[in-house]
């Protein structure tokens, strides 16, 4: 209302997807103050990963915003034997006749990991490696063996395979942290879990100790995330993919926050005098991802 034409104003549906109760009346109540937004405004209370909620596919061009969405999504760990062993799942179950937590180690069945694991490792099923090298790798794991862990971001390959369906015109926005400081909690992706205990943070070394009240949130790999879009848009093709059609070309680019603020924001509003800068100087773990459709190929 205040930055755009009257005419994208008044043509404008803004619609927040929210899955909690309290919060989705909140954003009623926050964007009710305007009263000429309220026609224009709504708060769907539901899963944004759950395609039923979403309705019939809409062709129309639109704009996705998840600023700090991703952190909150569910990931699944894996775990590797050494650097060549394949991937296992990690199940958490309780021991017999105790109340403590332990993992279990499974073969990948989960359809999801399964195309989590496939795209995290494409470039690697893709590349011209010699047989030589791949020897050498294989007895350098049984020299000296390290076990692998790593978390998958299933909750976003999940989430945008349904908003490539629905919307398949989208332009996509996502900011969120890069990495995280101080993560006592091993593996590749791993995440913070903390909680507050007579006012101080207490950060846990292990996710099985965390019950009730922890925060848990999670770094983004950008890398990973623009991959994920790719492959949820057609673009990215898995080796076992034989299929004839083809996908969806985006043009994507990912940006430190300082860098999208220089472009995007007004960073000379919030200079201080002393030639301080909150919006380029803070917020230096976290980075924006801008996703845009091209053309499609029919």
């Amino acid at each position: 209302m205040l930055n755009a034409p009257t005419r994208v104003y008044n043509n404008m549906t803004y619609i927040s997807v929210e899955i909690s109760p309290s919060l989705a009346e909140i954003q009623r109540q926050t964007v009710g103050e305007v009263r000429t937004h309220l026609s224009k405004f709504r708060v769907e209370c539901r899963d944004a990963a759950d395609r039923s909620g979403w309705g019939d596919v809409d062709q129309q061009p639109c704009w996705v915003i998840m600023l700090e969405v991703l952190d909150n999504l569910p990931h699944d760990l894996i775990y590797s034997e050494n650097q060549v062993s394949p991937w296992m799942e990690v199940w958490v179950g309780k021991k017999h006749d105790r109340e403590t937590h332990s993992e279990l180690f499974k073969p990948l069945q989960d359809s999801l990991i399964t195309r989590c694991v496939e795209i995290m490792d494409w470039e690697k099923d893709h590349s011209n490696q010699s047989g030589s090298v791949s020897m050498a790798r294989s007895i350098w794991s049984k020299v000296f063996p390290k076990p692998r862990r790593c978390w998958l971001p299933t909750g976003c390959l999940r989430l945008l395979e349904v908003l490539h369906g629905v919307l398949p015109k989208m332009s996509l926005i996502a900011s969120d942290f890069s990495y995280l400081p101080d993560v006592r909690i091993p593996g590749e992706r791993a995440p913070l879990v903390s909680t507050k205990k007579n006012g101080s943070s207490l950060d846990y070394g292990s996710y099985l100790d965390a019950k009730g009240d922890a925060d848990i949130f999670f770094p983004t790999d950008f890398w990973l995330l623009e991959r994920i879009d790719h492959y949820c848009s057609g673009q990215l093709k898995m080796h076992k993919d034989n299929s004839s059609k083809q996908g969806k070309k985006r043009r994507t680019i990912t940006l430190d926050t300082s860098s999208f603020m220089e472009e995007f924001g007004l960073p000379t509003k919030t200079r201080t005098k002393d030639g301080y800068n909150p919006l380029l100087d803070d917020f230096k773990n976290t980075k924006f991802y801008l996703s845009v459709p091209t053309h499609n190929i029919k």
